[in-house]
């Protein structure tokens, strides 16, 4: 089999590589030079290479001797994207003199050893800084997609010993019964306030996001949700379907759960306060 270049060798593992791991894998100082030389890889720091593609946040822990991790890895891994103005980089405690313009330095050590010239972060160290790093709602929607896109099993997470009170206690609550990060977000703000939520409950053929008591149901539609006028048609019918039937169905947009939880939790407090999640008897 034909050895690849060593551009393309980079690019395989992200577009980011230390010197040492190419010496290891092979390949001579002179091709590495040529390579550099060329405008085919780039050295951002004296032992550090990308590839001119590569993502820009992988290149700026390049750049500082770091790896990307928190909500940047969990966004390059595919992960629940969670906004933020900074790349989020894990460094050691012995990591000094470099420009901390635009990043969010990690320090803490997660439960997987890492070699300190490694380019990527395990998925549990991603998993760890998340927790320790962003708000409760945010970092159980990161740790579920991570168990959806099945780059961690449930029983894996309960194992782990994570040697950090927040990662143990995300790690006791995450579960797969949310569909998508939004409902996440919804469930651990009603636990928040002391609503108890049953997730993805059947009625009527269909399955409901959230059910509140006996008849309060919730609908979380995701951030590309209704793309179509059919779809939206679809969901008005079981909406319709469910109320026909004691029910009282609320709907919330992706919008409203990530960025207007005062108005949520309003929404649901005063729809309990009317007694809506009670079975009610017929006059």
């Amino acid at each position: 089999m034909e050895k690849p270049s060593v551009e393309k060798w980079v690019r395989q593992r992200g577009g980011v590589a230390h010197t040492s791991h190419l010496r290891m894998a092979g390949f001579t100082a002179h091709a590495v030079h040529s390579a550099v030389e060329s405008g085919r890889l780039r050295r951002v720091r004296r032992s550090w290479l990308v590839t001119v593609d590569c993502d820009s946040r992988r290149v700026r822990a390049a750049s500082v001797g770091g790896r990307v991790t928190c909500a940047s890895a969990a966004d390059l891994m595919g992960f629940w994207h969670v906004e933020t103005d900074a790349v989020h980089i894990a460094l050691p405690h012995s990591a000094s003199r470099f420009d901390a313009t635009g990043i969010q330095v990690h320090r803490g050590r997660g439960p997987v050893p890492v070699h300190p010239r490694a380019a990527d972060e395990p998925v549990l160290n991603v998993l760890f800084h998340v927790a320790r790093c962003l708000p409760t709602p945010d970092a159980l929607a990161v740790w579920e997609s991570a168990v959806r896109r099945d780059a961690v099993e449930l029983d894996e997470l309960e194992r782990v010993d994570w040697r950090s009170s927040a990662a143990a206690r995300i790690a006791s609550l995450v579960g797969s019964r949310s569909d998508s990060g939004p409902e996440t977000v919804f469930v651990e703000r009603m636990r928040a306030i002391g609503v108890a939520v049953r997730q993805q409950v059947w009625v009527d053929g269909h399955p409901l996001d959230a059910l509140i008591g006996d008849r309060l149901g919730v609908q979380i539609d995701g951030y590309s949700h209704h793309s179509a006028a059919r779809d939206r048609r679809r969901d008005l019918r079981a909406d319709a379907r469910l109320v026909l039937r004691g029910y009282t169905i609320l709907r919330f947009d992706y919008h409203q759960v990530m960025h207007d939880h005062t108005y949520i939790e309003h929404t649901v407090r005063t729809a309990m306060a009317q007694g809506l999640h009670q079975i009610r008897s017929r006059r």
